[in-house]
């Protein structure tokens, strides 16, 4: 990759010295080193990225990482591509459709049979697989489930659903024990929130991700209807929210609902492993668990989530051997070990050491990497910000046709 006027006027166009110094290729030092840059979008994980990286330049004394941290990372990134000015080794998101367009239009490295690979869970790479190729190397992943309060499900006789049956006859014990069983934010801004219940109705109830999307934009134009058993279903459960959020619970926002479950004023909280922190922060009396969604029989249970920390190579980058030392650098125990000691996400680093550890997410997370965890399934989509709002909009006013006809205006553009 050459430094030219085109990535200069790229640079300026950012606007700010520092993403200057970021552009530009890496390459060979006045000292005789190789230089690779590292482009990162895990902001919160950069001090621990930091001192791996000096790690690895110990053990590689002929190796520099420049280590490029800009705000608004992913807009950064989109212009660099674009300007022909890609870094070396980049953290980028494989489930996201931006990702999938630069794989097929030759911008990544193809990785695929790389010995290193066999330090992650088996299929992990395969999972973002783009035609069969493996262009990123996914080194954790997020996922999605419902927080519960351990304390008061003891206290009061609880028990942690296994199947969908299961978990309606909680919701209604809780009520009936005087309590309000769900923190929920039931306004369109935090829509979001509910993403990975809606997707996970779809998926426990059509069969997992491949199910699911047949059904939503695999499908015949309008046929999303009701009286289709599977969207019934999808709009029963749904209906669990309906009435059994905390006061408010339709105004709360993503805080209040947060707030809600650390103040105990509601016993679950459904919502992503990134969420507790956010948690933790209200500093909550009580212990914290975390459950998968259930299916229909008790062994069904899914959660969805994706790559967080995912790492791809540039397919011009003039330091290939340099950069795939780095990345094959990463998927060790070494590397891995201090990453997930620090932010608990799921790793499929085999070699890691995670028992007894994260404990009030493992309710969820032992379903990472395995066939219990579904990719997000706007992976197959070319938006999802429609969704949230409609799975919200029908959780508050319980009209199914609507739901129906949203569904259907939404996913016939794609077919």
């Amino acid at each position: 990759m050459k430094f030219s006027k085109k990535i200069v006027l790229a640079c300026t166009v950012l606007g700010a010295t520092t993403l200057l110094a970021a552009c530009g290729n890496s390459g060979e030092e006045s000292s005789g080193k190789t230089e690779i840059e590292f482009f990162n979008q895990k902001k919160e994980m950069q001090g621990t990225l930091d001192e791996i990286i000096k790690d690895f330049e110990k053990e590689n004394p002929d190796i520099d990482v420049k280590f490029t941290n800009v705000p608004d990372a992913g807009t950064v990134l989109k212009t660099r591509i674009s300007s022909g000015d890609t870094p070396d080794v980049i953290n980028v998101f494989p489930q996201n459709a931006d990702f999938q367009e630069w794989a097929k239009n030759d911008i990544f490295t193809d990785l695929t049979g790389k010995e290193y690979l066999k330090n992650l869970s088996e299929g992990a790479a395969e999972t973002y697989a783009i035609n069969d190729k493996v262009y990123s190397v996914p080194l954790t992943s997020n996922a999605w489930g419902f927080y519960y309060n351990i304390d008061k499900f003891k206290e009061l006789g609880l028990e942690v659903p296994k199947t969908w049956a299961e978990f309606e006859t909680l919701v209604k014990d809780i009520q009936d024990k005087g309590e309000t069983p769900f923190a929920v934010s039931l306004t369109q801004a935090d829509a979001w929130t509910l993403n990975g219940y809606h997707q996970l109705a779809w998926a426990t109830i059509d069969g997992g991700y491949d199910g699911a999307n047949n059904a939503l934009v695999h499908s015949p134009k309008g046929s999303i209807k009701v009286g289709n058993a599977d969207f019934d279903a999808v709009a029963d459960e749904l209906d669990l929210l309906h009435g059994t959020g905390q006061k408010n619970a339709t105004g709360a926002t993503y805080d209040d609902a947060v707030a809600a479950f650390a103040k105990q004023n509601a016993l679950i909280f459904p919502n992503g492993t990134w969420a507790l922190p956010a948690v933790q922060n209200q500093n909550p009396e009580f212990e914290i668990g975390m459950f998968a969604y259930p299916g229909k029989e008790a062994g069904q249970e899914l959660t969805v989530g994706a790559a967080d920390l995912a790492l791809s190579i540039a397919k011009d980058s003039e330091n290939q051997e340099a950069a795939e030392k780095f990345v094959e650098y990463m998927t060790t125990k070494e590397a891995m070990q201090k990453y997930y000691d620090v932010d608990g996400a799921p790793t499929s680093v085999t070699a890691v050491d995670t028992e007894g550890k994260f404990t009030a997410t493992s309710g969820v997370t032992q379903y990472v990497f395995t066939e219990q965890q579904i990719v997000w399934l706007q992976k197959d989509w070319t938006s999802e910000e429609t969704f949230h709002h409609m799975t919200v909009e029908y959780i508050n006013s319980q009209d199914r046709k609507q739901l129906a006809t949203n569904l259907n205006n939404f996913f016939d553009t794609m077919k």
